[in-house]
């Protein structure tokens, strides 16, 4: 079973930058992907960044502000956020994908004006 924790989120103003992280346990193949989701109150789930094996995707939102990097050796991702946006404001999760996919509880990201 694969577990998976983050970190990082907190209360920051706009403009400012947080930095998630995503710790997973268990049998974690690399060439997998690795990636960060969020969900804001009365919104579906949406893929924020996603990283396999060097290849990134980014939603069109987040462009040219966050940065998804991994850390293969400590089985950790991570989400740089800089320039947040009040939009940004969501309960963010951590998603390993396997045959299924394995998500984090998540850590509350809020972006004040």
């Amino acid at each position: 079973q694969v577990q998976l924790v983050e970190s990082g989120g907190g209360l920051v103003q706009a403009g400012g930058s947080l930095r998630l992280s995503c710790a997973a346990s268990g049998r974690i193949f690399s060439s997998n992907a690795m990636g960060w989701y969020r969900q804001a109150p009365g919104k579906q789930r949406e893929l924020v960044a996603d990283i396999t094996s060097g290849s990134t995707i980014y939603a069109d939102s987040v462009k040219g502000r966050f940065t998804i990097s991994r850390d293969n050796a400590k089985n950790t991702v991570y989400l740089q956020m800089n320039s947040l946006k009040p939009e940004d404001t969501a309960v963010y999760y951590c998603r390993y994908r396997e045959l299924i996919n394995y998500w984090g509880q998540g850590t509350q990201v809020t972006v004040s004006s």
